[in-house]
């Protein structure tokens, strides 16, 4: 049974699934859709063309679907905000609609969107992602399966951030990050999510894999041409060609460069 506070100003055409909670003074435009389950707390916006799944949450103060700060932005294009099934998005989050005719911002399954994190035009988030308290992603970043990035860290547009990457707080990155990695301060790498992989359930032999990639690229001592071109030759396992696949679509913006120990060679022994 749905449960809508008598303050809650609801369009007559939005569609309310089953069981969905509606808390005081939210405001809910004409095309929107929420899914069976999902909790909407107090003062939340939903406005233009949003579609939330089932089970999500949704904080106070949240406002979703908001046009894009995009001054090429024209009011009368047809975009959206997608968002899958049980996710958190705490209070006073803000998820702009895609700017382009007919473009979407994309957020996945099961993923943590802690508070005050804002999420530009056209963003991809995968699934089980967490974003901890005031991140700041521009437009058209895409953010992949189990990454964690800490508190108040912010990401340039159109950059992408791999899968099961751990991002250090306070840290800003212009360039992408591949998979599997740690990555702090500004556009900087300086080791692998060995942890991360271990709670995924990466074996060692998976995660040995992906440490050969990370040598080759990161400590052989090559430009990221010849990492790639040697990558080619080498026998790798699913993961480390996943590592070099991000790597190669990398390529045009580049990667985070490696700024760990001085001496690679220590490096190397240890990763």
């Amino acid at each position: 049974m749905k449960k809508i506070h008598a303050t809650a100003v609801i369009d007559a055409k939005a569609e309310i699934g089953e069981d969905v909670e509606i808390g005081p003074y939210v405001v809910m435009g004409a095309d929107v859709t929420i899914g069976s389950g999902t909790i909407v707390q107090s003062h939340a916006v939903f406005e233009g063309f949003v579609t939330i799944g089932c089970r999500n949450f949704i904080g106070p103060g949240c406002v979703i679907g908001a046009p894009p700060q995009d001054l090429g932005f024209s009011a009368d294009r047809k975009t959206t905000v997608l968002i899958g099934d049980d996710n958190i998005i705490r209070e006073h989050c803000t998820i702009h609609r895609g700017s382009a005719e007919g473009s979407s911002t994309t957020i996945g399954n099961k993923n943590f969107l802690m508070v005050g994190a804002h999420l530009g035009h056209n963003c991809q988030i995968g699934n089980n992602v967490i974003i901890a308290n005031n991140c700041l992603l521009a437009g058209h970043v895409r953010v992949d399966d189990q990454a964690f990035i800490g508190g108040g860290s912010t990401f340039h547009q159109n950059m992408r951030v791999g899968r099961l990457v751990m991002v250090q707080g306070s840290s800003a990155f212009g360039k992408d990050l591949p998979p599997f990695t740690m990555a702090a301060e500004r556009n900087a790498v300086f080791g692998l999510n060995i942890t991360g992989m271990r709670r995924a359930g990466f074996n060692a032999a998976q995660r040995e894999d992906i440490k050969a990639a990370f040598r080759l690229l990161y400590l052989s001592g090559l430009n990221l041409s010849q990492a790639l071109e040697k990558s080619a030759t080498e026998n790798f396992g699913e993961l480390g060609r996943e590592f070099f696949e991000f790597v190669a679509e990398a390529k045009k913006r580049s990667v985070c460069p490696y700024r760990g120990k001085k001496d690679r060679e220590d490096a190397a022994k240890e990763i």
